[in-house]
């Protein structure tokens, strides 16, 4: 099994927890040798180069998935939007989508660059999590855990050994990823505060609507 790895801070317990659980050296190398950004996550994943991934929320429709997921209940600090002329993230899908469904106009910046940007620019920027939340009442789902179907029974025990048992984060990886993005490790562990992982039915009700939008505007 090829596992696809989006290398952002927002998954890093799920990392730690994949580096035990993934059972044969073969797929651990490959995992660890296919870091990349949720689009082109996204694109190995359709074109069949990957056979499970944490994928963007708007390209897990028809595909088999789990309740794992990347949701923040509000403030995210990840995924900002700078008002102005429009400017998409090409590291994205869904967050570009959802700006377009809040009805902004302006630069879409995701991830690692834009927690450090809001870290030192906390007034500019809108969160575009805390910007859902504040519409809808629901929290956001940024992306799902999915598989192909030869493996989906797989990763869905996978996800409910990470459920059953979350990793502690050792502080030495933690101050390790931290230096890494030029932030402190109680900035990260502060950040990773803000992000859960399972999905229940608020959730669910929060992607339904997620794409139900999202189709009248594509």
């Amino acid at each position: 099994m090829i596992f696809g790895k989006i290398t952002y801070l927002n998954l890093l317990p799920f990392h730690i927890f994949l580096k035990r659980a993934l059972r044969h050296s073969v797929e651990k190398k490959a995992w660890l040798m296919r870091g990349s950004t949720p689009s082109k996550i996204n694109r190995d994943f359709e074109a069949g180069r990957i056979d499970a991934a944490v994928i963007s929320s708007i390209k897990s429709e028809g595909h088999l998935c789990t309740d794992f997921g990347i949701i923040a209940n509000g403030e995210v600090m990840s995924v900002l939007l700078f008002p102005g002329k429009k400017r998409d993230d090409t590291d994205s899908d869904t967050s570009n989508a959802l700006a377009r469904i809040l009805g902004l106009e302006g630069e879409v910046m995701i991830g690692d660059k834009a927690l450090k940007y809001r870290l030192e620019h906390p007034n500019e920027g809108i969160d575009l999590a805390q910007e859902w939340k504040e519409k809808t009442g629901l929290p956001f789902v940024f992306a799902t855990l999915c598989a192909h179907p030869k493996y989906i029974k797989r990763i869905r025990r996978l996800s409910k050994r990470f459920f059953a048992s979350p990793p502690k984060i050792p502080y030495s990886t933690l101050k390790k990823e931290a230096e890494a993005r030029d932030i402190t490790p109680q900035q990260l562990q502060s950040y990773l505060s803000k992000i859960y992982y399972r999905i229940g039915w608020r959730e669910r009700r929060a992607l339904k609507l997620f794409k139900k939008n999202y189709s009248k505007i594509k």
